[in-house]
């Protein structure tokens, strides 16, 4: 569990420095001589001269997402990390991301409803950047997948990936449309609302339960259009599942040019079950 994103640290120059000296330790995989650099810093943001409370916060999760902390003690501090980052910089992207790390602590230690209602104090109301809003609506959409509660998780996972896609986060939107088409493959439906309209006319419930909706063959459309030129300029490897999927998505909304496009190209193919789909 680590942090998805390095914010922008400001404040006293000479702190400020050292924290990117403690990042540069970490990228480069020195991480326990980072940690005892961490613990000086720590004690630094502390003092009278260099008080300083976000970054103080920073480290701190940082720590204990590193490990430096009993393991029976890490939720707790991160909730402190989270607490002291909603009063003195709530809604930015540090703020975000120790909603995002707390959340994801939950969710290892198997407490999906606080996992999710840590995520929804995520919004663009709180003030929130877009790329952190579309990463917390990525995992709620796999926490309620991994509930069964499939309709609610089609719409996370729809907000995510294009919130995703306008912070030009290309891999992290892609990830989602996939994983949003693997949930719709299973109920296709000429009749069905758009993502857009059930978004639009989504209301909150009490609590999360089993549900399905069907997908609309336009909605499938988009996706596979989004992700399509990107998983097709390398054919190779032995476990293609988005290839799979795609196939899939053609037959289903009697759409054959995705898979004429991969026919064309069966030599580059190395994954029996997507050849044996294409001669079927």
């Amino acid at each position: 569990m680590r942090a998805l994103t390095l914010p922008d640290l400001t404040g006293n120059d000479a702190i400020a420095i050292d924290a990117h000296i403690f990042r540069r330790m970490l990228s480069e995989g020195e991480t326990e001589k980072a940690l005892e650099f961490s613990e000086l810093l720590l004690d630094r943001t502390r003092g009278p001269e260099e008080r300083d409370h976000e970054m103080e916060a920073w480290l701190r999760m940082e720590r204990a997402l590193l490990g430096a902390v009993e393991e029976d003690k890490i939720g707790m501090e991160l909730r402190w990390c989270v607490d002291r980052l909603s009063f003195v910089s709530g809604g930015s992207p540090l703020h975000g991301l120790s909603l995002l790390n707390l959340a994801t602590w939950h969710r290892n230690e198997g407490e999906q409803m606080m996992a999710l209602v840590t995520l929804s104090d995520i919004s663009s109301s709180n003030g929130h950047p877009n790329d952190v809003i579309g990463l917390s609506r990525l995992e709620s959409g796999r926490i309620l997948r991994g509930m069964g509660d499939h309709e609610p998780a089609m719409r996370h996972l729809w907000v995510a990936m294009k919130r995703l896609s306008q912070s030009e986060m290309t891999s992290e939107s892609l990830v989602c449309g996939m994983e949003w088409l693997d949930i719709a493959l299973d109920d296709v439906e000429n009749s069905a609302p758009t993502m857009s309209q059930r978004i639009e006319e989504a209301r909150p419930r009490d609590e999360p339960g089993n549900s399905r909706g069907p997908s609309n063959p336009e909605d499938i459309r988009e996706v596979v259009e989004r992700i399509f030129p990107t998983i097709s300029e390398d054919l190779s490897g032995e476990s293609r599942d988005d290839l799979g999927m795609v196939i899939d998505a053609g037959e289903l909304i009697r759409e054959p040019k995705w898979a004429q496009i991969i026919r064309a190209r069966i030599g580059e193919i190395q994954d029996s079950r997507v050849i044996e789909a294409l001669q079927s």
